[in-house]
């Protein structure tokens, strides 16, 4: 159980609170919040896109799914997942799909969908399948304060 180390250094030098959720490791982010009796729409999963211009990094709750066609109105461009080797590339302290919710700590413009604002508290991935970061929401708002917020989730099917 250990948090990636960007991700560690850059909630400490933050001065966040928050707490270390151990994990059994799982396939899907909708798994994790079940074994781990977390409510689906508080755990945070983080999608890497391909844009024009650059990554972006879509946060959103664990029981939706990118809208890419949403996101293409709203930056101009359809943006695409990015490919697995590209995750490794900017997420190198991570396991592969272990992606914390905070792009800003790696450097990635970050878009939080808003309906994350509605929950009190926030979890999302530590970087190595095992582990959850668990904050109030406040302090998951602070985190991402300059990070672009909007509508464009829709619910996983089933």
């Amino acid at each position: 159980m250990t948090i990636a180390p960007k991700l560690q250094h850059y909630l400490d030098r933050r001065g966040v609170v928050y707490e270390i959720v151990p994990h059994v490791p799982t396939a899907t982010a909708l798994e994790i919040a079940r074994v781990c009796h977390i409510p689906a729409e508080r755990l945070a999963k983080a999608v890497l896109l391909d844009t024009d211009d650059d990554y972006l990094l879509a946060v959103l709750p664990s029981d939706r799914r990118v809208d890419l066609d949403e996101l293409g109105e709203e930056f101009g461009a359809q943006p695409h997942l990015a490919q697995e080797r590209d995750l490794a590339s900017v997420f190198d302290d991570c396991a592969p799909g272990a992606v914390p919710a905070l792009g800003v700590g790696y450097g990635v413009a970050t878009i939080v969908d808003d309906s994350l604002e509605a929950q009190p508290d926030v979890y999302f991935e530590g970087g190595d399948h095992a582990t959850l970061i668990h904050m109030e929401q406040s302090e998951f708002a602070r985190l991402t304060e300059q990070a672009r917020h909007g509508r464009f989730s829709e619910p996983v099917d089933g």
